[in-house]
C-alpha cells in the first residue's frame, strides 16, 4: 500500500504566500511554516522559562511545521480576502477542515492520531501557534520594508496592531528581544 501524506506535505514548497502584494523575494509556505515552527517553539520555550506555564515545547513547534496544511489542497487565500466577512472566514474555515482530513486520511491508520493532534491542537496550543504565524508575517513584512519595498507598509502597520493587541507575554518578550535583529543587514548581524 502507498501513502500520499508526504508527497502532500512535500508540495508545500509550490504553494506561494503574499500572492497580491508585488515581493522582493517570494515565500511559500513550506519556508513560512518551518519560521512559524521556530517561533512557536521560541515561544513555547520563553513562556516556560519566564512565565511559569508548562507547555510541550517540540510539539508546539511541530504543530508550527503542520500549521498550513491544508493550504496544499486550498492554496494560500490572501488574508483581505480570508477575512473580508464573517460569511467567507467561516466558509473557509470549512473547507480548511474538510482539506486537512482529507490528508489526514492519506496516512496509515495507526499513524492518523499522531498526525492528526498536529494539524487540529488544542485550542491553547493553536493559539501559540497562531501569535507566532502573526509574528511571522510581521518579520516578512519587516523584511520587505527594509529592502526597500514600499507595498508592504500598510500590511507591516496591520499586522503590527494585531501583535500589539495580543496579551501573551512571550509574545511581547519575542518582540522585543528578538525581531529588532531582522532589520539588520548580514553585516551588522556579523558584527
Amino acid at each position: 500500500m502507498q501513502y500520499k501524506f508526504f508527497a502532500f506535505m512535500a508540495r508545500m514548497k509550490y504553494i506561494n504566500r503574499w500572492s497580491l502584494m508585488r515581493n522582493t523575494y517570494t515565500e511559500n509556505i513550506a519556508e513560512h511554516s518551518l519560521s512559524v515552527s521556530f517561533i512557536a517553539h521560541a515561544l513555547a520555550v520563553i513562556s516556560n522559562k519566564y512565565y511559569g506555564t508548562s507547555y510541550d515545547v517540540y510539539k508546539i513547534g511541530m504543530i508550527g511545521a503542520y500549521h498550513e496544511t491544508s493550504e496544499v489542497i486550498t492554496g494560500d487565500l490572501p488574508t483581505p480576502i480570508k477575512y473580508f466577512s464573517p460569511e467567507i472566514r467561516d466558509s473557509y474555515k470549512a473547507v480548511e477542515k474538510t482539506a486537512d482530513e482529507r490528508i489526514l486520511s492519506t496516512l496509515p491508520d495507526d499513524l492518523k492520531d499522531d498526525f492528526s493532534m498536529l494539524v487540529d491542537p488544542s485550542a491553547e496550543e493553536y493559539r501559540i501557534v497562531k501569535c507566532a504565524d502573526k509574528i511571522a508575517a510581521y518579520i516578512k513584512c519587516v523584511e520587505e520594508i527594509s529592502c526597500g519595498n514600499k507595498e508592504f507598509k500598510q500590511a507591516e502597520k496591520a499586522t503590527k496592531k494585531a501583535i500589539d493587541e495580543m496579551t501573551d507575554p512571550a509574545v511581547r518578550y519575542f518582540m522585543e528581544v528578538f525581531v529588532p535583529a531582522f532589520k539588520l543587514s548580514l553585516d551588522e548581524l556579523s558584527e
